[in-house]
């Protein structure tokens, strides 16, 4: 009997779930806009979706079909235009609860903070760190780390094994974010492991934190749950949040026992890295800076500096590779700096890098065509409703664009928007380079930009030029190209080549 009782309970939550949904639908005022049909019912769907990881291309032929606005959930919508009024300055759209899956349920970062104000002030406090002003100290340890990668990839040459070349630059990025934030490399490079399981812990992350976000009301219960399970989601980004921790105390005891510079690369002195400059903030105004800030920071240094640097190497240099008249274009272009006496091949200035405009549209071309994230980049529709895309949504309507539907835009790239073509950057001028580079958006849009977003600039474009110079890279069982899984950022899976060092 009990039994029976909690089936019809059961049956007659979902009849009236049913009942609900359609009711909302038949009277949203929203009703009208396209969508898959099951999208109008469910989350299931986009969770479905997202979790195969090949959403990015979904987006683009969702909109394709429909056009500028798709319903991909119950009050969800995908737009094809980064809207001046959900991303630009000033916007009232806070991010969406997706979000919140992002971090640990007790813990405020930067990425993931769904409050405007404070988010706002928080940046404030620290973003003179990120400037271009201030990369100028960082180059030396990303030095370091190129010339450690060069010498692998030349073992590699001399060897001819085949390398998963993703890989290698994720230990890349890995390392040089570890030197320009901690004086520290992870070991990644000199290994040619995964050290501490962190690149592991990372997928899992963006496995777990894309499926929770889809339901952020559970992400409270089920990470304490998981948390401690081995190969969870929940696990992994308690590893690299234990990591974080265990490298600022180890800062704070050196810094109170006058012997920071033991925590550095070889114990030796050098220029104020990352974790100093803002604990020197810290020191000057404690009101200003505090511990959840230099947390915060730390830990998004690590966990969203590393993969999105990675991916964006590899796409950059994908496509070079596949498009072998646009790599000597590159190459004559670095000859001609080299040879006037600015640049090595060891080694590039990241103003000399900036002062290249062909290099500059190779970098351009290779983030639109393969953006480092995957999924819309949702925002609440504030109280009281908003028109965005030339469409009035109530207040509590979820919106965002995908990054890769804004890079494929035929209306803005062109009908050859899919091939990779650096030249429309130096042919385009006025109104439609303007356009082209307000579409342009693989650190995000408008005050939610990526913070990091020049220090990850800094890697590629210094690595870039080293590796193009050093080595000639040939693609393996390239007959259908590679395959990419989009958990939040779009990870190539078989980017495997084979090196010989450049004549």
């Amino acid at each position: 009997m009990n039994l029976l009782i909690i089936i019809y309970a059961v049956l007659a939550a979902l009849c009236c779930y049913i009942v609900l949904t359609v009711y909302e639908q038949v009277r949203s005022p929203l009703r009208d806009i396209p969508g898959p049909f099951v999208a109008r019912f469910s989350s299931l769907w986009y969770l479905y979706k997202s979790y195969r990881g090949n959403f990015h291309h979904e987006n683009i032929e969702l909109h394709r079909k429909h056009g500028r606005i798709v319903r991909i959930a119950p009050g969800t919508y995908s737009i094809s235009e980064p809207d001046k009024a959900v991303y630009g300055a000033g916007s009232r759209f806070p991010k969406s609860d997706w979000y919140q899956a992002w971090k640990h349920p007790d813990l405020v970062t930067l990425f993931a903070d769904t409050n405007i104000k404070r988010h706002n002030d928080s940046r404030r406090r620290v973003q003179n760190l990120y400037s271009l002003s201030s990369l100028v100290s960082y180059e030396a340890p990303v030095n370091d780390c190129n010339a450690i990668l060069c010498r692998k990839l030349r073992d590699f040459a001399t060897t001819g094994e085949v390398i998963n070349l993703t890989y290698w630059l994720q230990c890349y990025a890995f390392d040089a974010v570890g030197c320009i934030t901690f004086s520290k490399r992870f070991g990644f490079l000199d290994e040619g492991k995964d050290i501490g399981g962190m690149i592991e812990a990372n997928a899992q992350l963006l496995l777990y934190s894309t499926a929770a976000g889809h339901y952020p009301s559970l992400h409270q219960y089920l990470y304490p749950l998981l948390e401690r399970i081995p190969g969870t989601g929940a696990s992994g980004l308690r590893k690299i949040t234990s990591a974080v921790y265990d490298m600022i105390s180890l800062r704070r005891r050196l810094r109170g026992n006058g012997e920071k510079d033991k925590s550095r690369v070889d114990n030796q002195a050098g220029p104020q890295d990352f974790l100093d400059r803002i604990m020197n903030a810290q020191d000057a105004d404690p009101t200003k800076v505090t511990n959840s800030h230099i947390f915060m920071l730390g830990w998004g240094n690590i966990s969203a500096g590393s993969d999105t640097t990675g991916v964006t190497l590899s796409s950059i240099l994908y496509y070079l590779i596949q498009n072998p008249q646009t790599m000597r274009r590159l190459l004559d272009e670095v000859s001609h700096v080299r040879s006037a006496g600015g640049c090595t091949k060891e080694s590039v200035s990241f103003a000399q890098a900036q002062d290249m405009p062909y290099l500059q549209a190779c970098i351009k071309e290779g983030m639109r065509l393969h953006s480092a994230t995957g999924l819309p980049l949702w925002r609440v529709v504030p109280e009281g409703g908003a028109e965005v895309c030339g469409r009035y949504f109530p207040g509590g309507s979820v919106v965002g664009i995908n990054t890769w539907v804004a890079h494929y835009s035929e209306a803005v790239f062109g009908h050859d928007v899919g091939e990779f073509r650096p030249e429309r950057w130096l042919e385009t001028s006025g109104e439609r380079l303007r356009a082209m580079g307000s579409y342009l958006i693989p650190f995000g849009v408008g005050s939610r930009t990526c913070i990091g977003r020049h220090i990850s600039m800094l890697e590629i474009s210094k690595l870039l030029l080293v590796v193009v110079q050093n080595f000639e890279i040939e693609m393996v069982d390239d007959k259908e190209g590679w395959k990419t899984l989009n958990h939040w950022f779009v990870m190539p899976l078989n980017f495997n080549v084979k090196l010989k060092p450049r004549v």
